[in-house]
């Protein structure tokens, strides 16, 4: 079994990447997904679940989990951008960040240096979301919905 991972000290392994690698390609979905790839690496469902927690703990993987399409359940979805000031990067972050309808913020090296998507249950309540942000932070937001829709596969070889 894999021991716990130390973000500065976890080295992946041949096997760690070939996950990797893997989890890529999608999840399977059935009773027991963890189990169903386990099963194609040869190793326990426990081993590949632990290996999972040690591939996010050391920041090789920032999430684990499905994604869904908000805009097809009848949510809104919507990247939006901020231009904060140096000194108070951190404190806006926060407040962005404990928001339930944030996920997916950067920091990025632009005048528009905060962009994060916001993801609500019904598509009129992006708007109202802007807002508050706006009020809690006293910052302009720059919401940028989609017009059309792309679909880009990217997988990058571990």
């Amino acid at each position: 079994m894999h021991g716990s991972a130390d973000s500065s000290e976890y080295v992946l392994d041949t096997l760690d990447r070939q996950l990797l690698n893997r989890l890529q390609d999608g999840f399977p979905i059935c009773e027991r997904p963890y189990l169903a790839v386990a099963n194609e690496f040869s190793i326990s469902e426990d081993e590949l679940i632990a290996r999972i927690q040690n591939l996010l703990a050391a920041n090789y993987l920032t999430r684990f989990g499905p994604m869904y399409h908000a805009e097809r359940m009848g949510g809104g979805l919507s990247l939006a951008a901020m231009s904060i000031p140096p000194e108070q990067f951190e404190q806006v972050n926060h407040i962005v960040n404990s928001l339930p309808e944030i996920a997916h913020n950067y920091e990025r090296d632009h005048t528009l240096n905060m962009w994060f998507v916001i993801a609500t249950e019904e598509k009129e309540d992006v708007d109202a979301v802007v807002r508050k942000i706006q009020a809690l932070t006293g910052h302009p937001v720059y919401n940028m919905p989609k017009i059309e829709e792309y679909y880009v596969g990217l997988r990058f070889a571990v």
